[in-house]
């Protein structure tokens, strides 16, 4: 990685070459960071001689370098579990503090024919100056050593299609998992408690709260039936992690809205109420930074924790609005949702937003909540200059690299010169296939480069969601056969389309996409879906086709098919191997100029050094295997890619990683809990961009 940071003071040619107090000499750079400013034309070709100043070194995350004033941080940004290893500390002037954002997963929201109680936002703690006192945490001072970083996953939506009793998503959603930073010791640095899922008029919650209460969490969810809302952790005070869930005053209203990170969930009055509580803007990520958190008011793309919408017992107003910071919309009763808008329902991942409620009608299920985020920065320097911006942006080997993990922009500066730009673009991967279902396919990869001309130039960048995994017995759109993630674009005419779903229905094909689902196993074979995207050629150069690179799924028999692959072809069923049967298609690995060391992007690959995308998900197993079946390819998982089953009686398969567009892995063909049989979901897609510094 080459740093902006390392260079003294202001650096240019007024700087003090003999400093004292805040006024900091101009003096010795890096090789990297000399090199750096004379390419912008914005510093003195001689600096003069003084003390050298070094910034803090670390890795993990995506990494984003931007400008806040005259100052330079570096954040970095983690919408899945993994480490912020810092190798040394800085020296002179710059701080060792670290500001942080630590937000929780989503609760789920639940489900009623009235409409039930939105999904609470995960927990929210930061140390970021856009949180108002008394509620602004304080900075931890970095320590050479290796931080984990647990990113919690959003709770599961109801559907009162699913069987079996008690607290188990039939009509109650799941809670959000906990995010955290630790360190060995162990030592706690923050953590936070995912958000409580909505209430349900005849379903309790964990711990046997009355049925109509909201799950206490981060921020609680919303009531129902005559029910209060959810308590939020630490409220009020200086702690806390979020806001209460709303109230539902009567028993035919629908469901109050659940609880955001900066405002309580909407109380429920049958029509217009019910919305989701807003959560907070922190823009830690940096001021332009679209590729992270959700929209709000303001151009930033950087809210998180929204509440989940309440359920609605009439039409008036259609669905109540999630809250700003990723919030899930609730349904209303009654309505039969077209996919776009069911798809609505679900909190957004990377932001700790709740789910929507659920209601009756077709395609009326809730959605579940997003999964957490972690965001930490430090200053690295003053005043350089960027030349674009968009996403998360970091400098590596002579380029600049965008990386966009959710929906932006990418807009040219005033610093902007033509150039050709390199870009990898991936879709949404599929979900896996319900009781010995095929695995998800992955999305397609699109790779090449493309000449962006002079400023000002604006395009607009979609990331696409990763397919639901099928649900056993669930009304929601697709599920029971096979879910097709959504395509990724870096302008419409660079399409990745999503990978194909595979199948949950006996015998049933698996789906069409850029990487084809696989086919359902059991006793009833199901053939493989198609790839749309051509077999990787596996040598440069590296311009793929206009369809991108994918693959077939694998055909289902007894065990489900593996889903299709950027880098290979999904595994039969049936495969003479037993290692391979069902195991889901290998992914790629980036090129090398995207392959920045200090930025921890992509997941491990069956070749060393990470970097690797898009795998299919494995297939489901009938009869059950110990382990599992591999996403990703033989010896995974790999890519993010989600495994077939798992040992009985944990959930069925497992979901495809965030931002990896790779598939969800299959569901078991039988287990002791009803719920082992479901598929996992895909995993959302990601764009990446880099031209010359």
């Amino acid at each position: 990685m080459g740093y902006l940071g390392r260079r003294i003071g202001k650096s240019q040619d007024t700087g003090n070459t003999n400093p004292t107090g805040s006024d900091v000499g101009g003096g010795l750079l890096d090789l990297f960071t000399n090199g750096y400013f004379q390419r912008q034309g914005n510093i003195y070709n001689n600096p003069g001689l003084g003390p050298v100043v070094n910034g803090l070194t670390a890795t993990g995350g995506i990494i984003s370098d931007y400008i806040d004033g005259s100052d330079v941080y570096r954040a970095h940004i983690f919408t899945s579990s993994g480490t912020f290893d810092v190798t040394s500390l800085a020296t002179g002037d710059l701080p060792n503090a670290v500001d942080y954002l630590v937000v929780a997963g989503g609760g789920g929201g639940s489900d009623r024919g009235n409409g039930a109680g939105g999904g609470g936002a995960g927990g929210l703690l930061s140390s970021h100056p856009d949180i108002p006192e008394p509620f602004r945490q304080t900075a931890f001072t970095a320590g050479v050593r290796t931080y984990t970083m647990t990113v919690g996953a959003g709770g599961g939506g109801a559907s009162e299609g699913l069987p079996g009793p008690g607290y188990d998503r039939k009509n109650r959603g799941e809670p959000g998992s906990t995010s955290s930073i630790t360190y060995p010791g162990p030592t706690t640095v923050v953590t936070t408690t995912g958000g409580g899922a909505g209430g349900q008029g005849n379903t309790e919650g964990p711990g046997g709260p009355p049925a109509s209460i909201g799950d206490a969490g981060g921020s609680g969810g919303g009531g129902d039936n005559s029910g209060s809302g959810g308590a939020a952790t630490n409220y009020p005070g200086p702690t806390q992690q979020g806001f209460p869930g709303g109230t539902t005053p009567g028993s035919d209203n629908g469901g109050a809205g659940g609880g955001g990170a900066g405002a309580v969930g909407g109380d429920a009055n049958g029509t217009s109420g019910s919305a989701g509580g807003n959560g907070l803007r922190v823009r830690i990520a940096g001021p332009n930074n679209d590729g992270v958190g959700a929209a709000g008011p303001g151009s930033e793309f950087a809210w998180f924790a929204g509440g989940g919408g309440g359920g609605r017992a009439g039409t008036a107003g259609g669905q109540s609005p999630g809250g700003y910071g990723g919030g899930g919309e609730g349904a209303y009763h009654p309505n039969n949702s077209p996919i776009p808008v069911y798809q609505d329902r679900f909190g957004k991942a990377g932001t700790g937003g709740g789910g929507g409620s659920g209601a009756d009608g077709t395609n009326n299920d809730a959605g579940s909540g997003g999964s957490g985020v972690i965001i930490v920065r430090y200053k690295i320097a003053s005043v350089p200059t960027e030349k674009a911006t968009g996403g998360s942006v970091s400098y590596y080997n002579d380029k600049t690299i965008h990386v966009f993990t959710s929906s932006g922009t990418f807009a040219t500066t005033a610093n902007w010169s033509p150039a050709t730009v390199e870009y990898i673009v991936i879709g949404g991967g599929g979900g896996g296939g319900y009781d010995a279902g095929g695995g998800g396919g992955a999305g397609a990869w699109r790779e090449g480069s493309t000449p962006i001309g002079a400023h000002p130039v604006s395009t607009t960048i979609q990331i696409g969601a990763g397919g639901l995994g099928s649900l056993e017995g669930a009304s929601m759109p697709g599920l029971g056969s096979n879910s097709t993630g959504t395509p990724s674009y870096f302008g419409t005419p660079i399409t990745a389309p999503g990978g194909g779903g595979g199948s949950g229905l006996p015998g049933g094909s698996g789906g069409s996409g850029g990487s084809g689902g696989g086919g359902r196993g059991g006793s009833v074979s199901g053939s493989a879906g198609p790839g749309t995207g051509d077999p990787y050629p596996g040598s440069p150069p590296r311009e793929s086709p206009t369809n991108g690179w994918g693959n077939d799924g694998g055909t289902g028999s007894g065990y489900g098919g593996g889903g299709g692959g950027a880098g290979g072809t999904g595994y039969a069923g049936n495969d003479p191997e037993p290692t391979e049967k069902g195991v889901g298609g290998e992914g790629l690995q980036l090129p090398t100029t995207f392959q920045d060391p200090a930025a921890s992007y992509g997941f491990p690959g069956p070749s060393p050094g990470g970097y690797w995308f898009a795998g299919g998900g494995g297939g489901g197993s009938q009869p059950l295997l110990p382990g599992g079946v591999p996403g990703g390819g033989v010896g995974g998982p790999y890519a993010g890619a989600g495994d077939g089953q798992g040992p009985d009686p944990a959930p069925g398969g497992t979901s495809a990683l965030a931002n990896s567009g790779s598939g969800g892995g299959g569901g078991k063909g039988s287990a002791s809990d009803p719920n082992g049989r479901n598929g996992g979901d895909g995993g959302s897609g990601i764009v990446l961009i880099a031209y010359p510094s």
